[in-house]
């Protein structure tokens, strides 16, 4: 198998869904951003992109990898569409690396597209009933009363911190870290070289050139965390609340792939090698520790310990979900989520798994180099990781 390696990336920055900065650009708009611009950062000639692939959620149809292809002039680059929830766009680079591995696509664009501001509503049929519920969020995994499918607060947040024994307090500080990390890395400029500005028109008609996530709050602390209300107080010890789950919210990013015998000789930079990927499944009602498995299965493939790896990204779809892969596996928390996570950056879903490898990729190269590992919980209990190495 050739050795897989990412040439370019990129993502937008994160708004929040249905009051932000992106409330009115719809997904195509993402999608057709955030393609070219990782073919152009790679220094590809479009013609040599074989293939699109981009994770979607919750769209109930339709397939913006291929919309962004022929809208952005590559008509003859078909599109792929994705689906493993929240760790779809890492599915999409786990695809393309295999593709680009055994030599049957040459160059690859692999991410993932959220807009749930402009997210079209769905329709389904009530489980053992004759009635239908309109909603953003189709369910991910036949309901049960531990595990309902429209409430991740209990399915995930809930489950993941009463079975770990992780108290609202752990969750609280954990949150208010990741937004402390999260402006310092916004003010230090650390995304300034990942980000594509994005133009947005105004209702005035000015143009707002988007560039600063927005979803991290500079006043957030663990006294103002702790007087939020949990979400579910008529369930006894609940403690989750919306201040340590992740945020409901819009954007896109994407990978360029290739193999390194191509990138050589193409002159291209190779920015990292992606050496491993896995899936994995728990029961529904123990989604948050798909992380927690994917983890360990994911450093068994690739030959290695959780001593080796120098950053973390696990996705805060709630603060549980980290601090919970942190005991298991014994990390060391200043590695983890260095630069903030869900809680405070946000969760745009199809794209959170692609932003996470991205981040990842430029803050290993300020560093020097070393190995990461990203990692997250997936609706319907399971989990997806891929590991990189700068």
């Amino acid at each position: 198998m050739a050795e897989p390696v990412i040439v370019g990336a990129a993502r937008t920055a994160i708004g929040r869904s249905f009051k932000g900065a992106l409330v009115n650009v719809p997904s195509e708009t993402l999608a057709t951003t955030i393609l070219p611009e990782v073919i152009r950062r790679a220094g590809l000639d479009p013609e040599a992109v074989d293939d699109v692939i981009f994770a979607e959620s919750h769209y109930g149809g339709g397939d913006l990898a291929r919309y962004a292809a022929v809208a952005t002039g590559l008509t003859s680059v078909p599109g792929q569409a994705v689906n493993r929830h929240c760790a779809g766009s890492l599915t999409a680079i786990a695809n393309g690396a295999a593709h680009v591995g055994v030599g049957a696509e040459r160059v690859i664009v692999a991410g993932g597209v959220q807009s749930l501001s402009t997210n079209p509503v769905s329709r389904w049929r009530i489980p053992g009933t004759a009635d239908f519920q309109d909603g953003w969020m189709p369910p991910s995994h036949p309901a049960t009363p531990d595990a309902p499918t429209l409430d991740m607060a209990i399915t995930v947040g809930w489950n993941t911190a009463r079975i770990a024994g992780i108290s609202r307090e752990e969750q609280d500080a954990w949150a208010a870290r990741s937004h402390h990390r999260a402006i310092a890395a916004i003010d230090a400029g650390k995304f300034l070289d990942e980000i594509v500005p994005l133009k947005v028109e105004q209702p005035d008609g000015s143009v707002l050139d988007f560039t600063v996530d927005e979803h991290p709050r500079r006043d957030t602390t663990v006294e103002r965390l702790a007087q939020l209300k949990v979400l579910h107080p008529e369930i006894e010890g609940f403690s989750v609340t919306a201040g340590n789950s992740s945020g409901i919210n819009d954007a896109a990013a994407a990978v360029a792939l290739t193999a390194r015998e191509y990138a050589e000789a193409e002159n291209l930079a190779v920015l990292a090698r992606v050496r491993a990927w896995a899936n994995a499944a728990v029961t529904p009602a123990e989604t948050g520790f798909g992380a927690v498995k994917v983890i360990g299965k994911v450093l068994d493939r690739a030959g290695l310990k959780p001593s080796d790896v120098a950053l973390w990204e696990i996705n805060e779809a709630f603060a549980s979900v980290p601090i919970a892969a942190v005991r298991e596996h014994g990390l060391d928390e200043e590695l983890v989520n260095f630069s903030g996570s869900g809680c405070s950056l946000g969760h745009p879903i199809a794209a959170s798994g692609a932003r996470m490898i991205t981040t990842l990729i430029y803050e290993l190269r300020r560093r020097g180099g070393g190995i990461g590992v990203a990692a997250m919980c997936a609706g319907g209990g399971q989990g997806g990781a891929v590991v990189i190495e700068v």
